[in-house]
Parts: C-alpha cells; structure tokens; sequence
C-alpha cells in the first residue's frame, strides 16, 4: 500500500508505481487528499500517467492535528481490511507521519522512500516527519550515502539501503516530454528570466517574510516567472502584498512545464526541497529561500545558495548566479524505483 498526499509525493509515486507493475505487484494506492484542487492533484495523476488511487481520503483542508487524525483513522482501516505486505511512504508530509503512524500501529512493515534526509530543524515539521518516519520503519530506503550517515548517527543501521533519488526518473520522463516552445506563453526566452516557487509555511504563515522574499525578486534585473502555490497566493492576498512589477504570477503548472521552465531559466529561486534537486540535476543555479536544506549536496558541490528570507540576499544571490562547476553526482544513477522495489522483494522473502 503507497500513501499520497500532496504533489511532491505523486512526483516520487509515478516511478516507483511503474517498476512495481512492471514486477507483477499489485499496489493499493490511496491519496489522504492532503492537496485537494485540481491544480494540485487530479492533473498530476493525468499528467504522470498514475493509476486512480484505490481511494481518496479527502482531508484537505483540516487543521494539522485533525487532518492528521483523520488520514490516520482512514489508513488503519484499509490496512485492516486489505492486509497489505508492507506500507510505502514517501518523503516528509503530514500523510508521510500518518502512513508510518498507521503502519507502525497495525504491525505492518513500514518503507520509507527518502529516508535518512536531514536539515536538523526541527522548527519544521517536515523535519519532525522524516525523524519519526525514519524510526518507524524497518525499510529504510536512501537517495545519498550522506542519508544513510544520517541514519547511523541515530543508531539505525538495520534495513538501511541506499538506492539513488526516485524523483530523478520522473524528472527525465518529463524533459524529454515537454518542449521549449512553452516559453512563449510565459513571455520568456532560454537564459532570460528567473523561475520562484514559494510555499512552505515558514515563508507563506509570515507576511513580513514573503514580502521580504518578494522584494528580493523585485531586486533581480530579469523577469520573474512565479507560479502561485494556492497557499502562496492566499497569503499574499490576505496581507495585501505588493508584488514587484517584474514578478509574473501565474497559476500553478503542471510538472512537465515546470521542469521545463527550470531547465531553461538562469537561475532558480526556491524553497522547494524537490526544485533544489531539479535544478541540480538540470544544471540551472538554485537560490533558496531557506535558512537550511536536507539537500545539503546542492550547498557543498556550489550549485545552491541559502539565503533565508532576506531580500538584499536573495537579489544578489541571484544575480550573481551562473553555471556552476561540474559536479559529481550526489544522488545516484536512474532507475532507483526499480531499485526500491527489488529491496521490498527482498524484504519480503525475508519475512
């Protein structure tokens, strides 16, 4: 059983559906509805070509602990009914803690895609997730050898597998599926503009923040091609805003135009855990809007900057990017969701 919830989760979920078809397995896919809107979820699923989930959730919308509650609740109740071999999660969200929570509850084998990730901030609640995750399971699948030091230093070495970043094989499925002349809808040309993605609730929740992050990308001399986030344009509506005159706001796009739109940009400004890699494996400079990232190889091999929320930053940061030196690859080869599912083969014969 694979427990979705929000995009980045569909992004990871589409490969790794693939390989375990592609091995006779069947998978009980089930979306908590964690995002909701159309922009955010049913396009994905049509856009990388997953399967209907088995069922949906639908606890958008509710606060944290609630909505937490309810995925949980609506887990157990599969996995009463179903029995599934093991419960995959993915990555750091709320439905990420409510499939381990379930998993662990029902004595059922937990394996968690992306394991090991740490930025040691535990102010997130992304944070909070992967640690608890992470102690949660007895399959604990990693995208870099630094994700498994991570383990260690907690005392988890049993189950540990690094097995390269899932998201890679997505990523290239969907360049190689969309063509530069989306461009031309954006009002931009190859090497011209800047691509930003804000969303995560330290920046969105604080409105002196995202103002100071917006006046970071008013101080970049280039157009700013910003798809909104539903949160993202909330807040900015709600707090009355200004957004500068070179900042473009557009609806959220779907994958394959995002890629697109960070292969062809000069640099990245993010707070996307998921567009830092994007931008590293695409060779496009990334400027996040963090104070610390799990993807702390974009920060050591030079093709990512951290500069929190701060606007003077953020606007020579950006400026000043270019192509970085030549790295080394940080997150392994493709083919890493074939790999994760020999791994939950394995495990199963094991048991």
């Amino acid at each position: 059983m694979t427990v979705v919830g929000a995009r980045p989760q569909f992004i990871k979920a589409a490969p790794l559906g693939r390989a375990l078809a592609a091995a006779g397995h069947e998978e009980l896919l089930i979306h908590t509805g964690q995002h909701y809107d159309e922009a955010m979820s049913a396009s994905f699923f049509s856009e990388l070509q997953i399967g209907e989930p088995m069922a949906n959730l639908e606890v958008g919308g509710s606060p944290g602990p609630e909505r937490i509650r309810a995925m949980l609740d609506g887990l157990l109740a599969f996995i009463e009914t179903r029995k599934p071999d093991a419960v995959v999660v993915l990555g750091d969200t709320d439905s990420t803690l409510a499939g381990a929570l379930a998993a662990s509850l029902s004595a059922t084998p937990l394996a968690h895609v992306e394991a090991g990730l740490r930025s040691f901030d535990r102010r997130m609640p992304e944070e909070r997730n992967r640690v608890i995750t992470d102690h949660c399971a007895q399959l604990l699948l990693c995208p870099s050898e630094t994700a498994r030091a991570n383990l260690t230093a907690e005392g988890i070495e049993d189950g540990v597998h690094v097995v390269g970043d899932v998201m890679r094989d997505a990523m290239e499925d969907a360049s190689a599926r969309t063509g530069r002349e989306l461009l031309a809808e954006f009002g931009v040309t190859v090497g011209s503009y800047v691509l930003a993605t804000i969303h995560r609730a330290d920046n969105t929740d604080d409105p002196l923040r995202l103002q100071a992050i917006l006046n970071g990308l008013g101080g970049i001399d280039e157009p700013v091609v910003f798809p909104l986030h539903p949160r993202t344009g909330d807040a900015i509506e709600a707090a009355a805003l200004r957004v500068p005159p070179n900042v473009r706001c557009v609806e959220p796009v779907g994958y394959g135009t995002l890629i697109r739109l960070a292969a062809d940009a000069r640099v990245v400004v993010t707070d996307s855990g998921g567009l830092q890699k994007e931008a590293y494996w695409l060779g496009t400079p990334c400027v996040t809007a963090r104070d610390t990232t799990e993807w702390v190889e974009t920060v050591e091999t030079g093709w990512n900057v951290l500069v929190g929320a701060d606007a003077d930053f953020i606007a020579s940061a950006a400026r000043a990017a270019g192509p970085g030196p030549t790295h080394p690859e940080s997150y392994g080869e493709p083919g890493a969701g074939s790999r994760c599912v020999g791994l939950l083969e394995a495990f199963r014969r094991k048991k």
